[in-house]
């Protein structure tokens, strides 16, 4: 399922193409299911802007060879794999970093993306470098939760390890209900994070059965609903709508306080009194993705069992320009899966609204 050319769902186009053949230090995966995210919308409609140039179309860090494969969320099984690369990760189940860094170290930042600056996992094989699949063969995890994890769990804690959030600190978390938010809420939970949880409407009770106490409702007054649950202040504002809550909410900050931006769904133009942030020692810090490390955190989580990803609804891989619509609409909670071959499932019964 590739992408033509920048614009709505319907440049997504079903294409027949050779299974692709992976070089050295390659493994080739078969995709039992890709993961949608913001991304795959952003990118699809060229909607990053480049610098100096905010309005032009883009990809997540320039242009894009066109056509292109979207997903960058990939869980599967290894088929074969390139020169120099053991056979013995032959059928091995695995995740996919789909970060494209800047160096070789495990603190090097991302610099691209699969299914932007290389073809990604709407497909049904896809390829990939030996050292960025990570096996996961014993997890309790299903395939589809395990997909949901790349993106939105690697954002997520990114966003903490960067934001330093402790036990028993206060973390502000916008957009909770989203997949990136919900990764948030339950990372930092499993920290020893107090959580202030912003969402709305119905959303509100999925957060709170997944034990979040303190939750805001984004469309009343979310400052004075903050300083009621938080008279002390928030130690780390983990954001992924920016906008006027960025404009507006750094007096919500204790001092020394962490703002972390990894979106903009509220507005990329934000202005602030520039007073509250030197004054308070304060921080607003930009996290775009994961690193080497913190993927192998994440991945070590998995391992384990010890976060339970919601997954809202899936699609075949052939319905992807319907799954993008479900989700640019923005009323479910949790991820969106795609995976070939297989019938869709209700958006409206989450998977699993559980949590371990």
């Amino acid at each position: 399922m590739r992408i033509i050319e920048h614009g709505g769902p319907e440049v997504l186009r079903t294409t027949e193409v050779a299974v692709p053949v992976p070089r050295a230090g390659e493994v080739l995966v078969r995709v039992a299911a890709v993961a949608l995210n913001n991304t795959d919308l952003w990118t699809r409609e060229g909607a990053y802007g480049r610098p100096g140039e905010p309005a032009a179309r883009s990809g997540w860090r320039g242009p894009i060879a066109f056509p292109r494969t979207q997903g960058a969320d990939v869980a599967g099984r290894v088929a074969a794999v390139g020169p120099g690369v053991p056979g013995s990760l032959v059928g091995r189940r695995v995740v996919v970093d789909p970060a494209i860094y800047a160096g070789e170290g495990p603190d090097a930042n991302p610099v691209g993306l699969m299914g932007s600056e290389r073809d990604g996992g709407y497909a049904e094989y896809v390829t990939a470098p030996a050292q960025q699949v990570h096996d996961v063969t014993e997890s309790p995890l299903t395939d589809d939760q395990l997909a949901t994890l790349p993106t939105a769990y690697g954002t997520a804690l990114g966003m903490i390890e960067r934001g330093r959030l402790r036990d028993g600190e206060t973390a502000l978390i916008s957009g909770a209900s989203g997949g990136v938010g919900i990764a948030l809420v339950q990372l930092a939970q499993a920290r020893g994070a107090r959580v202030v949880a912003i969402s709305s409407g119905a959303k509100i009770g999925v957060l709170r059965e997944a034990g979040v106490r303190h939750v805001v409702d984004r469309a009343a007054d979310v400052a004075e609903q903050v300083r009621a649950a938080a008279p002390d202040g928030v130690d780390v504002v983990l954001d992924v709508v920016a906008g006027d809550l960025l404009s507006d909410g750094l007096p919500l900050m204790r001092e020394g306080g962490r703002w972390v931006v990894a979106g903009a769904l509220g507005g990329y133009g934000v202005a602030f009194d520039v007073r509250r942030l030197y004054l308070h020692n304060a921080q607003v810090i930009g996290s775009a993705m994961h690193t080497r490390t913190h993927f192998a955190l994440l991945m070590e989580l998995a391992r384990r069992g010890a976060i339970r990803p919601v997954v809202a609804a899936t699609f075949p891989l052939q319905q992807a320009a319907r799954a993008q619509e479900q989700l640019a609409r923005r009323r479910h909670v949790g991820k969106i899966v795609l995976h070939p071959g297989q019938a869709s499932t209700p958006a409206a019964a989450p998977v699993d609204r559980g949590r371990r």
